[in-house]
């Protein structure tokens, strides 16, 4: 398999783009998967998703179990969609072609590259805004505004300096992201556990149990919510990291060290949300619009300083692992450029969508919200197509000429999958809501206005239904009428298993 490798690279960058990893450059162990899904999810963040949660509507017992298994569920799933890694040596949004074809994959390539950049906007944004409201807090006279608030200098100072650490880094490539990423797990543990200890005091016992209970459509919803907030948002990264593992990695492992370095510590800081919301709706007000901003300000002077630092180190760690994989997914959709182009498309789009949520958007959560809802739901639909389509790809033996250009053994399109996610993403789209006035013109034109209202809309089950949809449909047509099953293609081709242990 030939495109997108960068043989031009320095010695200290990675070389590998959308080719498979060659045998000879497989390395590492399966639980080391465990410290790069950790660092990129130990944030302050997890602990105002427990606030979202919670703010549906739900008892303390009832958000802490939908939370918990929206996460346990979404982050199983990218640990399956990760073994794809290194069976095949691909990146996820490569190996997506065997099921979309060659062509067709652009398409949800898009989607999952909207996905990415827009993760990348969001954290990139939280941690120049910590970052400046520090600054704010030690050096009033130079960085803060008449009203206390950083000042626009101080944003941008930090905008500036996190976003050259995180594209230098994500440049490098995998094997320094690794090391990066092990040694920011480590500190953003033990400093979280810090933290965990000082909030805890803050909790009102007393008044956790004055929520009721909600129904049984809200506590789905709070499933759903949990879902989107983190892995089905992480579908679309699962075997970036997987793939220079050795090809037979037990599956059981990948999955395992994947999801739990995804659902621990969301599970601990969703629950720590919850019960400081519980008792204290103030605060679920304030950290709805200025998550952080809000929960540091629980902390005594001399733990918010290194915690304000922790805070931004953990926001570009994950940060790191996006621009990474927007990279790759600008390379799987044949974008003519090499890995440091990708880099420059992608500070040019960043820059473009944090000036909107510093400077233009009022209501963080909204925004927040409505991106999740509105890239979910193709997101979604794309994993559960491609999570049944291994069926078949373990059938044809992983054989990555699937991923090749038509010209070299590859497909086209796949109209089977192709269409099943666009008849799936309408449906989804036409059955969710948004809080963002703009976004919300184009979605939701399948609900009526009291659904639009009600449990429906606001739970935003359109997500999973898409999901369910696309997944549903794709199985009628490739495994129920056997369209297009691939059967008639010889198991494993001598030129796939070549470009398995080969690099070109």
């Amino acid at each position: 398999m030939t495109d997108q490798t960068d043989v031009a690279a320095s010695p200290g960058i990675e070389r590998n783009g959308t080719n498979p990893v060659p045998e000879a450059e497989r390395r590492g162990l399966s639980r080391d998967l465990f410290a790069v899904w950790f660092s990129w999810n130990v944030s302050i963040m997890g602990i105002s998703y427990g606030i979202y949660v919670f703010g549906l509507g739900l008892s303390v017992p009832q958000a802490i179990v939908a939370g918990v298994l929206g996460y346990a569920v979404s982050s199983t799933l990218v640990g399956v969609i990760a073994v794809g890694g290194p069976r095949t040596g691909l990146p996820t949004l490569t190996q997506t072609r065997f099921a979309f074809g060659f062509h067709g994959n652009k398409l949800p390539t898009l989607f999952a590259y909207l996905s990415n950049v827009g993760w990348k906007i969001t954290i990139i944004t939280l941690a120049s805004a910590t970052g400046a409201g520090l600054f704010a807090r030690l050096w009033p006279a130079q960085f803060a505004r008449p009203d206390g608030h950083a000042s626009t200098a101080a944003v941008l100072l930090w905008f500036v300096a996190v976003l050259a650490v995180v594209l230098v880094v994500a440049v490098f490539g995998h094997q320094l992201i690794l090391r990066v990423e092990r040694w920011i797990a480590y500190l953003t543990a033990v400093m979280t556990v810090v933290f965990i200890g000082l909030i805890v005091p803050h909790v009102r016992w007393g008044e956790l149990g004055s929520a009721a209970h909600g129904s049984w459509w809200a506590f789905g919803g709070g499933v759903i919510m949990a879902m989107t907030i983190s892995g089905i948002s992480f579908l679309n990264y699962g075997g970036d990291f997987a793939r220079y593992l050795p090809r037979f990695t037990p599956a059981r492992a990948v999955i395992g060290w994947t999801a739990g370095g995804i659902t621990v510590p969301l599970a601990v800081l969703l629950v720590l949300g919850v019960l400081l919301v519980a008792g204290d709706a103030q605060l679920g007000n304030a950290a709805a619009a200025d998550p952080i901003g809000a929960l540091t300000a629980l902390l005594p002077l001399w733990f918010f300083i290194p915690f304000s630092l922790v805070i931004v180190i953990s926001l570009v760690a994950a940060a790191i692992l996006g621009v990474y994989s927007s990279g790759l997914a600008l390379l799987a959709m044949g974008v003519p450029t090499s890995r440091a182009g990708t880099t420059a498309i992608n500070t040019v789009i960043i820059s473009a969508g944090a000036f909107y949520l510093l400077f233009v958007s009022d209501s963080f959560l909204a925004t927040f919200q409505a991106f999740l809802a509105l890239v979910a739901v193709p997101m979604g639909t794309m994993g559960g197509i491609q999570l049944l389509d291994f069926i078949r790809q373990r059938r044809l033996r992983w054989d990555v000429t699937m991923a090749e250009p038509p010209a070299r053994g590859g497909r086209r399109v796949r109209w089977t999958a192709l269409g099943s996610l666009v008849v799936a993403t309408v449906i989804g789209l036409g059955t969710v809501t948004s809080g963002d006035p703009n976004i919300a013109r184009v979605v939701g034109f399948l609900l009526s206005e009291d659904a639009a209202k009600g449990v429906v809309g606001q739970t935003n089950v359109g997500v999973v239904l898409a999901m369910l949809v696309g997944a549903g449909v794709y199985a009628l047509l490739t495994f129920g009428f056997k369209i297009d099953d691939g059967s008639a293609r010889p198991a494993s081709s001598a030129r796939g298993r070549a470009a398995v242990s080969s690099r070109p």
